[in-house]
């Protein structure tokens, strides 16, 4: 009988990459909050419906262009593993070091977010004390990281899980919308009667209602962390994507027609909690399921985000710009020093709050990173074009993202100038303080290496097998 191999497995098939594209899409957003493309809009229905249907086109584009890496590159960590082939070391040692804190950060804010919304029950006529909300997002972080080292199974089955009551909760929204429409009364079907009267935005507020709704469809590029545990990427990935955004977009308008049955557009605007408004409207009973879906969409979202930022500690361990404990898997198959390191990052994180203003920060360096990327795939058009790419990005597209990234990125500089992005742009520059004595110079450190075998023995970890790469 043949030893099974340690190694990261091609295990994840259509229906999978389906429901984890979904489930990054769609957060919290369109629970709490889907205003901002409805207040630059003018409060034009109609012009707003428009608005997302744009911003699903634009999105689709970006998770194209993030195709083309997948598929040229189907590993984990493609996105890491590209920078560093297109812009060597320097750049790639930089972008880890940002998801090095960016991903934790992530992590804990998640964490936190779900505790709140878990605790806030209990403290119906007041706000829940900060020691329980903390010690339950402890306490979730650890349940996530304890699931993601024993394997993606687990993870699996419960991101599956979450994801079907996200959905059953929007379609319940959505279908109930729907009938209001077609029993035909008058309160319900007088907003979308000459939807298009009301005043137009001025440019400047139409570019702004975009990327409001393009804000709701980001996370199209999540596939850049998981191509190499994917089935046959060349086929799925495209699959998946054709699959899943169109899903999402039919659900978005839905859910945002559905609003508008029910709501007027000041009460969505004036509203912080729009689903338990509308709840409250037409299903009072059901009042209390909105926080429950929030939690489970949540809990989806940590599970799949600390899957995704192993994935790239533990390339970038086996690119050698992270100590070699970063490569080394578990008898699960799963990158145990990277979630132990995450989690207990995240946990740092939530233990000390005023960290939280620099990991929202840190999101502005994201959209560089994008850039960086799209400059990329022309590059390597341009140097590599004998590469073998079973899948290529319409030429145009790569520009339009560039043009999206650029623009999210200089706009905050431009309306809010802030000390922030200087200490965020020198947070980021410091990684060049590790990047020159240990990766330029190669400096060893001897105890370190040793201590490597202990941890090795201590944690039941090794270093995987060669997979058989096409």
């Amino acid at each position: 009988m043949d030893k099974e191999k340690i190694e990261l497995k091609r295990i994840f098939g259509y229906c999978w990459g389906t429901s984890f594209l979904i489930t990054n899409v769609i957060g919290t957003g369109i629970f709490v909050a889907p205003k901002g493309v409805l207040k630059y809009s003018c409060m034009n229905v109609g012009l707003s419906l428009c608005m997302w249907t744009v911003c699903a086109l634009l999105s689709m584009m970006t998770t194209l262009c993030s195709a083309e890496i997948d598929i040229t590159f189907p590993r984990s960590g493609a996105h890491y593993y590209f920078l560093k082939r297109c812009f060597g070391n320097l750049i790639s040692f930089l972008n880890l070091w940002t998801s090095l804190f960016l991903g934790p950060g992530l992590a804990a804010s998640q964490a936190l977010l779900l505790a709140e919304y878990s605790i806030e029950p209990f403290y119906p006529s007041c706000s829940a004390p900060k020691l329980p909300k903390k010690c339950l997002a402890l306490a979730v972080l650890w349940t996530v990281g304890i699931l993601n080292s024993r394997g993606v199974k687990e993870v699996t089955w419960l991101q599956t899980a979450s994801l079907v009551l996200k959905m059953a909760i929007l379609g319940l929204i959505s279908l109930s919308g729907v009938m209001l429409l077609v029993r035909g009364r008058k309160e319900n079907v007088e907003r979308f009667q000459n939807s298009f009267d009301t005043d137009f935005p001025e440019a400047s507020e139409f570019i702004e209602a975009i990327f409001q709704g393009y804000f709701a469809f980001s996370g199209g590029g999540c596939f850049t962390y998981i191509a190499g545990e994917l089935k046959k990427p060349r086929k799925t990935i495209p699959r998946c994507i054709f699959t899943a955004l169109p899903l999402v977009t039919i659900i978005y308008l839905l859910v945002n027609i559905s609003y508008l049955t029910v709501l007027t557009p000041r009460e969505i605007l004036s509203s912080d909690a729009v689903a338990i408004m509308w709840t409250d409207r037409v299903i009072p009973s059901l009042t209390w399921v909105i926080p429950f879906g929030i939690s489970a969409s949540i809990f989806s979202n940590l599970l799949v985000n600390v899957l995704e930022s192993s994935r790239v500690t533990y390339m970038a361990g086996q690119e050698g710009q992270l100590p070699l404990l970063f490569n080394m898997l578990n008898i699960h198959s799963s990158p145990f020093i990277s979630v132990l390191v995450l989690v207990t990052m995240a946990s740092i994180a939530i233990v000390s709050t005023n960290l939280t203003d620099l990991i929202n920060y840190l999101y502005f360096v994201v959209f560089i990173w994008s850039v960086l990327s799209m400059i990329g795939i022309l590059k390597l058009r341009y140097q590599e074009p004998n590469l073998p790419r079973p899948y290529k990005v319409f030429f145009p597209l790569p520009l339009v993202t560039m043009a999206i990234s650029l623009y999210l990125v200089l706009v905050p500089l431009v309306k809010s100038p802030h000390m922030h992005y200087i200490y965020v742009c020198l947070f980021v520059l410091s990684g060049l303080l590790f990047y020159i004595p240990l990766i330029y110079l190669k400096l060893r450190l001897v105890w370190f290496e040793k201590m490597t075998c202990h941890l090795q023995l201590l944690f039941n970890i090794c270093i995987p097998d060669v997979a058989e790469e096409q």
